[in-house]
């Protein structure tokens, strides 16, 4: 245990914001450096307890007392090897994961929770500054080639385990840069993408090869993919982006989420002088209350829009957690993120019934009406209609799986009844030597899951390919998240 009276003797605390009028003038990180001695205190909160629940909130099974415990003792060297044995890419989950563990911790019941990722992100930050994060070169190779397909966190985290256990593994990504949605969905205010180029050139050191501009399906044919690989993981994600059919739709301005970031992220690392996508000047609506919504939110201040409403048909989650969300089990909660610190209006229980357009064809509002539930529907309010402006529009309501025509069409992979691929207790699909992890199997979900669903597939592949393996499980292919 660390401090045995730390939970009881020092507060919660966080690190600060930068102040948003600058933070709005660039997109680096909105978080400033939270000092170590202050670190060390937070940590020294953990009570070490008897059953860590935070283990069963996060699907990576982090060793989260254990590097608590190190870091307090002031042995980050140490704490970062504990915290490297279950999370192959802590930088990720420790900017990006909403902490489900945190949800979980034991000290949470009737107070405030560790800040267990704000420890996370300290210590990977200081294993990366003192050169303790090297590459792994596997001392010998096995000979047996492995196709990747797809490099968001599922996807490198299979790549990673597999070319550590020794084998030849090649990422491909019909994007023009590795990374998935870590590459241009997240923006560089929540995510800098230094923190992943340093780690895909560790895995560079270590063998893993990239390659980009790749659309299997279309630009390598299924049948070569089969030929020139012993086993194939399918890493592609969730794709298949929600749309919202009502009148209007097809006017310019409307676009959606994963149509307006990439630009915004291109030109924050300096690929493009100006996004083809803006909201300078403009009234902006979101809709879609989820972090994909808040990200849209934050990169319309960051452009000039003129407002920025952000629309959820659900109703406006409590502050607190509620009877339906017991510990410690992940609550819904009126949670208020970066970029809604920076602004903006966000409205509950709203649906949207048509979109205006002005006499060019271009979004110039959106009619809305209240909504309430009612036998699991959500039936609108008589009486409550009205109208916002809106000369830009992004859709931020999530996807519904993996894109079907292409790659999983032509080779002819079974579905589960969600659409999403269907696998065995190997990650294996109905095709052999064929896997499949992250999104694309387990549908929409969190980054730390997506690790944990690479990781235990690379563990799959690895038995296929040598009748053993050492590598770690985290999660059975049907593990859900505590919801």
């Amino acid at each position: 245990m660390a401090d045995p009276r730390g939970f009881l003797t020092t507060e919660r605390e966080t690190p600060r914001s930068r102040p948003v009028f600058l933070r709005l003038r660039d997109w680096r990180e909105v978080y400033e450096e939270f000092e170590r001695p202050k670190l060390e205190k937070q940590a020294g909160r953990c009570m070490d307890c008897g059953i860590p629940f935070c283990h069963q909130g996060c699907p990576l099974g982090n060793l989260i007392p254990e590097w608590n415990n190190l870091v307090w003792s002031d042995d980050w060297r140490k704490a970062s090897e504990r915290l490297h044995a279950t999370n192959n890419f802590p930088e990720f989950t420790g900017t990006l994961c909403p902490a489900p563990c945190e949800a979980a911790c034991v000290v949470g019941i009737n107070g405030d929770p560790v800040t267990i990722k704000r420890v996370e992100i300290s210590i990977i930050d200081r294993a990366w500054d003192e050169g303790w994060v090297t590459p792994q070169v596997p001392p010998t190779r096995t000979g047996r080639k492995v196709a990747v397909v797809g490099s968001g966190p599922a996807g490198l985290a299979a790549a990673q385990q597999l070319t550590r256990a020794g084998h030849d593994v090649t990422v491909l990504e019909r994007a023009d840069a590795i990374g998935g949605l870590l590459r241009y969905g997240i923006p560089e205010f929540k995510m800098e993408k230094w923190r992943l180029d340093r780690r895909l050139e560790q895995m560079r050191a270590e063998g893993t090869r990239f390659e980009t501009n790749v659309n299997v399906g279309v630009d390598v044919t299924v049948e070569r993919l089969r030929e020139s690989y012993d086993a194939v993981v399918l890493a592609g994600g969730a794709t298949a982006w929600r749309d919202l059919p009502v009148p209007g739709r097809e006017l310019s301005g409307v676009h959606q989420a994963m149509e307006y970031l990439p630009g915004a992220n291109k030109v924050a690392r300096g690929e493009l002088d100006a996004p083809p996508i803006t909201a300078e000047g403009k009234h902006v609506v979101v809709i879609g209350g989820g972090d994909t919504g808040a990200d849209c939110v934050g990169t319309a201040h960051r452009q000039g829009a003129l407002s920025v409403t952000q629309l959820e048909i659900m109703p406006r989650p409590p502050e607190k957690r509620a009877e339906a969300h017991p510990w410690p089990t992940y609550p819904m909660l009126y949670r208020v993120t970066s970029a809604h610190e920076e602004g903006g209006e966000r409205l509950y229980s709203v649906s949207t019934v048509e979109f205006l357009g002005d006499d060019q064809g271009a979004v110039r509002a959106l009619k809305l009406v209240q909504v309430e539930a009612s036998g699991g529907r959500f039936e609108p309010v008589p009486g409550s209609e009205r109208e916002i402006p809106a000369q830009l529009v992004t859709l931020a309501m999530g996807f519904v799986g993996p894109e079907k025509d292409g790659l999983l069409t032509e080779l002819g992979v079974a579905l589960d009844a969600r659409g999403n691929v269907a696998r065995d207790e190997r990650f294996a699909t109905s095709v052999d030597g064929v896997f499949v992890a992250g999104d694309m199997g387990r549908g929409q979900s969190l980054i730390v899951w997506a690790i944990a669903e690479g990781r235990s597939a690379a563990a799959g592949v690895d038995a296929y390919l040598t009748g053993r393996t050492v590598l770690p499980r985290p999660i059975e292919p049907t593990d859900r998240p505590l919801v």
